[in-house]
């Protein structure tokens, strides 16, 4: 059985563009609009999946999809790095943020590992690959990261070396243990 999955990263709002740790602020103007502006431009899908975050319930949202919250979708949990700009972070703890890109093990913010996030997407993967049918999910761009990092059975630095710009799909197709992977579609192409 082939599964199909679509991932689709939020549109922009003040974290992503201060390169904040997500203080769950809701998407701003221009990335609403963005995203208003792709509605129906994605294929249908059997069902739709969205991270439990304000810009990923408002993406969804403005991309006219209907979806079910999935806490295992979530973001990487940053503990008392959130709302925080990674400026601010490194201006007071410039070893721990080191640390922090350097080994997927770390956790300096008391939050969550680069590898257990990497761990959680694998496991969500999995389950979903025994869906039959497409599925499309609203996600955080460390989720998509995660899953290719995992699906590439890449080292865990890989991690920050992948780029994912908002608003943009990333398709899976094949099955557990085989995946194909599509990076970086901006929604509406082809």
């Amino acid at each position: 059985m082939t599964s199909r999955i679509t991932l689709i990263s939020p549109a922009m709002n003040r974290s992503l563009r201060e390169t904040r740790f997500d203080d769950g602020g809701p998407l701003d103007p221009s990335g609403a609009a963005r995203a208003e502006s792709a509605a129906g431009a994605l294929r249908s899908a059997d069902r739709v999946l969205v991270s439990p975050s304000v810009r990923c319930r408002e993406t969804a949202s403005a991309l006219g999809l209907s979806g079910v919250v999935e806490a295992e979708l979530a973001g990487l949990d940053m503990g008392r790095w959130r709302g925080l700009t990674l400026d601010e972070v490194m201006a007071r703890e410039p070893d721990a943020v080191m640390a922090w890109l350097t080994d997927p093990d770390a956790v300096p913010h008391g939050g969550e590992s680069v590898r257990v996030l990497c761990a959680r997407a694998g496991r969500w993967l999995e389950a979903a690959a025994g869906f039959e049918g497409r599925t499309l999910a609203v996600v955080e761009q460390e989720f998509v990261r995660a899953l290719v990092v995992t699906v590439l059975d890449a080292p865990g630095p890989a991690f920050w070396r992948l780029d994912v710009p908002p608003l943009t799909a990333t398709d899976l197709s094949g099955r557990s243990g085989r995946w194909n992977l599509r990076l970086g579609r901006e929604l509406g192409g082809e």
